[in-house]
C-alpha cells in the first residue's frame, strides 16, 4: 500500500550534510574544481570547514543548482550520482547498525526490501527536507518525492535528482539485491509534476 511520508523536519527544514561533503568528494574525484560551484551556491565556507551537522535545505538547493548551472548536465548527473553512492557508503559504514545489515541480507529481497523502505520511510526528513515522500513498495519500488529540493533550482531536459539514485542504488544492493538497480523516470527539475525513483531488482 502507498504511504505517504510527511516532513517531520524542523520549520526550517534542514538536511544531512553528506549531501554536501560527499558532493566535493566526488567534484574532486572527477578533476572538477568545487569551488567555483560552492562559491555560485553561496556556500563557499564548507571548503574549508565541512558542515558537521544538518544545513538548511535552501543551500543544498543552491549547490545543486550550482552544479547544474556550471558543470554540462551529463558530467554533473554522473557527479551527483556519484556523491550519492559515497553516501550510502557512508551510511553503511557509520549509520545502519552492523546488526540490522546482516539481518537484512538474510531475508528474500522482497522482505528486505520493505524493511529498508520502512527504515527510510522514518529517516525521510534527514535527506528529502521539506518534500513529501510517498513509498510504493513492490517490484519495482516507486519513491516519489513531491519538492525535491535537488532540482528545485534546476531546468534540464533529464532527470536531475542523480544524488538519491546514487544513494539508494548503494544501499538496495548492498542490503537487498546486487541486481538493484534505480533509475528515475520522473523529475520536477524537467518539468514534471513530481519527481519519482523506479527501484527494480
Amino acid at each position: 500500500m502507498d504511504h505517504a511520508v510527511g516532513s517531520s523536519a524542523p520549520v526550517a527544514a534542514r538536511i544531512g550534510p553528506n549531501a554536501v561533503i560527499r558532493l566535493e568528494e566526488a567534484l574532486r574525484a572527477a578533476a572538477v574544481d568545487p569551488a567555483p560551484i560552492f562559491a555560485r551556491g553561496d556556500v563557499a565556507a564548507y571548503l574549508p570547514t565541512p558542515p558537521d551537522r544538518m544545513v538548511p535545505e535552501a543551500e543544498v538547493s543552491r549547490l545543486y543548482g550550482a552544479l547544474h548551472a556550471l558543470v554540462p548536465t551529463p558530467a554533473a548527473c554522473r557527479i551527483a550520482d556519484d556523491a550519492g553512492m559515497r553516501t550510502g557508503r557512508y551510511l553503511l559504514e557509520r549509520r545502519i547498525p552492523k546488526p540490522a545489515q546482516a539481518l537484512l541480507r538474510l531475508l528474500p529481497a522482497a522482505l528486505a526490501a520493505r524493511a529498508l523502505l520502512a527504515l527510510v520511510s522514518r529517516h525521510s526528513w534527514t535527506f528529502a527536507g521539506s518534500a513529501t515522500l510517498t513509498i510504493t513498495p513492490g517490484n519495482p519500488v516507486h519513491i516519489r518525492f513531491d519538492g525535491s529540493p535537488l532540482c528545485r533550482e534546476v531546468r534540464a531536459d533529464v532527470p536531475v535528482c542523480d544524488f538519491y539514485c546514487g544513494t539508494f542504488r548503494c544501499l538496495f544492493r548492498a542490503l537487498v539485491s546486487e541486481r538493484s538497480a534505480v533509475r528515475e523516470i520522473a523529475c520536477a527539475g524537467r518539468g514534471d509534476e513530481a519527481c519519482v525513483l523506479e527501484i527494480t531488482w
